[in-house]
């Protein structure tokens, strides 16, 4: 009767109702039986003892940047280990739906810090498609390791109706037929079963490559009557809008989220990024809830977007985005595959001039502190700094600016300079506010990007961790049941997708973990090489105990420590259409 029986374990149903001990009989895929009594079938091949562990939905990951990565590696073995059996592709304006793969590059490569070689090989070499329908069906065709849904980005669209030169030029409208076809490429991805469109205004997000190097992406460039129309054809159908705001232009952020205002019709669903608690402003923590309360209030279907642990960032000397947002720092960037010309800016004094004015600007909206005594070095060819901040460094050499101190390491070692800082979501107090807010989704943790500088792939345990830390401690913020509804059921539910549950009748994307072993260890850093990338060395946080087994589709993919064979070697993931697909 059953393929597998999960017996024994407290049992989470998604919805945030309160858990039990209960025995669960899975059979072609589905949840076929949940009983609060034994299951008897002897002739079941795979009973997994759950005893004293939590019986969860698989998670949700609402904001990857896995498009690139999942044509070569569809397994996605870095977020099923960690219990997400369903991610989002297609963020922050971003996909590989219409562009060829030379302008894939260059709109993945700087943004998020994938290296565009392997980009253009990647899509170069997998792309068979030419719409949304057929995209979809091909990711189908991948031996895919979790489920996979998408939204289609609006730098994509732009960049395939206009031209990526055209595109990403301020004097450049685009014409009727051009908006047309934009118009027509979103309602084709909201057929194909897309949830919706991302888009993107942060104006510190830059291309790669030659024609349009240092350009902002080509969402930044879209008039407010292009955005309008491509909203409408959201609002009618009931897709989502994931947005960036431009933190330096808080009109941005106002016209993106009264966007969500229905106003006698119906409220578009938007979710921007993010809510954070940010080093550098924080009081603006108090605006983020204050917001969607608000918008709600008068009819909206709004959402923040926040990362529930710590935003703590890693570098390879000047290589990471936060430098993106001043100019200084965007000059040496853009010299990135330019190594002597950047070291001969870098120790050029007007050059440091600059830097220094930059550094030393505390007021106005922002992403980084700026502060490099609050930056540690973690790695140098020089033993003696290692473990101090580049602040200290600079005391230490009599006296020297933080920034001297800084560049002047940087020019004699490069990037073998390794430094680690956290931006935001410092203050545990504040991150259980946000956690709780209801105005706020669980998510963005950007996995398959920044690969030298970010590993959030387990924020889903870790945000449980402090869940039942804050209960045994007598201050609980949520319940585990809550918790869970959040990370699962919640997220499903609002992007309209077959996932997030488990209960009879339900998909079997399951994941057993045991909270003994929800501890410390979640937070230690390791780096694990990615093959199809040249071994690169991503970064990741790993805890494999805490994670017992892991299922998709009723299918064992991950378990201790270990993928099962199925993992990678046949399709356990579906592409998940949204509820508003066309049938």
């Amino acid at each position: 009767m059953y393929d597998t029986i999960i017996a024994n374990g407290r049992w989470f149903d998604g919805t945030g109702a309160p858990s039990a001990i209960r025995h669960l009989g899975i059979h072609d895929g589905r949840i076929k039986t949940i009983s609060a009594e034994p299951i008897d079938d002897p002739a079941c091949p795979n009973v997994v003892d759950a005893t004293g562990k939590w019986v969860i939905p698989g998670m949700l990951d609402i904001h990857t940047h896995y498009d690139v990565e999942v044509l070569q590696h569809p397994a996605l073995t870095e977020s099923v280990r960690h219990g997400i059996t369903t991610v989002l592709l297609g963020s922050c304006s971003l996909s590989t739906v219409h562009v060829d793969a030379s302008d894939a590059g260059d709109l993945f490569a700087r943004v998020e810090a994938i290296p565009r070689k392997h980009v253009v090989a990647a899509v170069g070499e997998h792309k068979t498609w030419r719409s949304a329908h057929e995209y979809a069906d091909a990711l189908e065709r991948l031996p895919l390791g979790p489920n996979v849904a998408a939204f289609i980005g609006h730098s994509d669209i732009r960049a395939a109706e206009m031209g990526l030169d055209r595109a990403t030029r301020k004097d450049v409208r685009p014409d009727t037929a051009e908006l047309a076809g934009m118009e027509a490429k979103l309602t084709e991805a909201l057929d194909a079963g897309f949830v919706g469109m991302s888009s993107q205004q942060l104006l510190f997000d830059k291309l790669d490559g030659q024609v349009c190097r240092s350009r902002t992406l080509p969402s930044t460039y879209a008039t407010a009557r292009e955005r309008r129309r491509l909203n409408s054809v959201l609002r009618r159908r009931g897709g989502a809008l994931q947005g960036g705001p431009d933190v330096s232009r808080p009109h941005s952020l106002v016209t993106m989220a009264a966007g969500s205002l229905g106003l006698f019709r119906r409220p578009l669903k938007v979710s921007l990024l993010s809510a954070a608690d940010i080093k550098a402003i924080p009081g603006v923590v108090h605006v983020f809830p204050l917001i969607a309360r608000v918008l709600n209030a008068l009819g909206a279907d709004f959402r923040w977007q926040h990362l529930p642990v710590p935003f703590e960032v890693y570098a390879d000397g000047i290589d990471l985005v936060v430098f993106e947002e001043f100019g200084s720092g965007a000059e040496a960037l853009h010299l990135a595959d330019q190594v002597d010309r950047r070291r001969e800016l870098l120790r050029d004094e007007r050059y440091r001039r600059r830097f220094r004015a930059d550094y030393d600007k505390k007021f106005g909206p922002r992403v980084w502190h700026r502060d490099f005594f609050d930056a540690r070095i973690v790695e140098c060819p020089d033993p003696a700094v290692i473990g101090k901040t580049f602040g200290q460094v600079g005391l230490d050499r009599g006296g020297a600016h933080p920034v001297d101190a800084f560049l002047d390491l940087v020019v004699e070692h490069g990037n073998k300079v390794r430094w680690r800082t956290t931006i935001s979501n410092h203050r545990p107090a504040v991150l259980d506010r946000l956690a709780a807010d209801p105005g706020v989704q669980l998510g963005f943790s950007d996995a398959g990007a920044h690969l030298r500088n970010m590993a959030f792939y387990n924020f889903g345990l870790r945000f449980l961790r402090r869940v039942r830390d804050a209960a045994d401690a007598g201050r609980p913020f949520l319940s585990v049941e809550q918790a869970v509804h959040r990370l699962t059921g919640e997220l499903a539910d609002w992007y309209g997708l077959d996932a997030g549950h488990l209960r009879v009748g339900d998909r079997a994307d399951a994941v057993v973990l045991d909270p003994a072993r929800l501890d410390d260890s979640l937070d230690a850093y390791h780096e694990s090489p990615i093959a199809p990338f040249d071994n690169l060395p991503r970064m990741v946080n790993r805890n494999d105990e805490a994670v017992t087994a892991v299922f998709v589709g009723g299918v064992p993919v991950f378990g201790d420590g270990t993928p099962a064979p199925a993992l990678g070697s046949r399709r356990t993931g579906r592409f998940l259409r949204a509820a508003t697909a066309v049938r």
